[in-house]
């Protein structure tokens, strides 16, 4: 563990001109004295690591000392690469710190600008996941600031219809990625997954230097939710089964009840989500429906209509 930790400390003095034992350790999650510890310890062992006194004072590495050590630990490894699950996770961080580290100083200011063009939230609008063919050109045009002409096909519309638009960033909520983009000088959300025919273009697009991709989601998705006529649906089910069930509903309320059994009162987007959630559930787990009465019956004729395919 302390390896582990010197190495963190480490990134961070090549990540920052200077920090000072107090910002190490909130950082870290350790104390001031154990920082210390610790910036003894790089310097016994060679790391050319100085104290700087005063007002903006702090530890900083001699100019120049470059190293090719990432420190990746296989939690932080396997954190990082198996991507959105886990954004809030120690490991997470801890990976992200020691990257942005280990990039050479010419192209960090460049990845920290494309990473504000790119948001990942465990939540989606209604979870389904999605084809991903144009994609690869879609982040292009994000990242490399370009426009972008596409053939777009809105949901409930017959056709497609063509669009010049100005890609701002990406977001990627649950299992579907949505593009934000300016389309005559108006904000719009694209779902990627209803793009054909995209063409990165040589036009510059037109966009601010600095986004907010986070307060463009939540807005975004308040102004959804609140185009649906909830439903709310009180369930009893198994402990075990409550994280495979929760995570296409909010959760209003959680009661724990005898043998193992946990009541949840459930918000969907709509009947339509409600259903669709229940009916795919109730194959691989076990749950009850408290109510309403017409989710009971409706799940309840479908099991029916099933059945009765099998003949007697």
């Amino acid at each position: 563990m302390r390896a582990e930790r010197l190495i963190a400390v480490l990134m961070l003095l090549k990540k920052h001109d200077r920090m000072t034992a107090t910002a190490i350790a909130a950082e870290l999650g350790v104390s001031e004295r154990t920082v210390l510890r610790d910036i003894d310890a790089l310097s016994l062992s060679g790391v050319p690591v100085y104290a700087e006194r005063g007002r903006h004072g702090g530890f900083a590495l001699l100019p120049g000392y470059r190293t090719d050590l990432t420190g990746l630990t296989v939690d932080e490894a396997t954190s990082l690469l198996a991507g959105t699950g886990r954004l809030d996770s120690p490991a997470f961080a801890s990976a992200m710190r020691k990257v942005a580290a280990a990039l050479p100083e010419a192209h960090r200011d460049r990845a920290v600008s494309a990473a504000q063009r790119v948001l990942v939230r465990p939540e989606g609008f209604v979870r389904e996941p999605d084809p991903l063919e144009a994609l690869e050109p879609v982040q292009h045009a994000v990242l490399d600031g370009r426009r972008l002409r596409m053939r777009y096909r809105r949901r409930g519309d017959d056709v497609d219809r063509e669009r010049t638009i100005d890609p701002i960033g990406l977001i990627v909520a649950g299992d579907t990625w949505y593009l934000v983009a300016t389309a005559d000088g108006a904000e719009r959300m694209y779902r990627v997954s209803r793009m054909t025919e995209v063409e990165v273009l040589d036009d510059e697009a037109r966009r601010s230097v600095d986004v907010d991709l986070g307060e463009i989601w939540e807005r975004r998705r308040q102004e959804f939710r609140a185009s649906f006529e909830f439903v709310d649906v009180v369930i009893d089910c198994r402990s075990r089964d409550v994280e495979g069930i929760v995570g296409f509903a909010d959760i209003l309320s959680r009661t724990g009840r005898d043998d193992d059994v946990v009541r949840l009162e459930l918000r969907f987007a709509d009947r339509r989500h409600a259903i669709r959630v229940l009916w795919t559930g109730c194959f691989d787990r076990t749950f009850t429906i408290v109510e309403p009465e017409w989710v009971r019956e409706t799940i309840r004729d479908r099991l029916a209509a099933v059945l009765a395919g099998f003949g007697e």
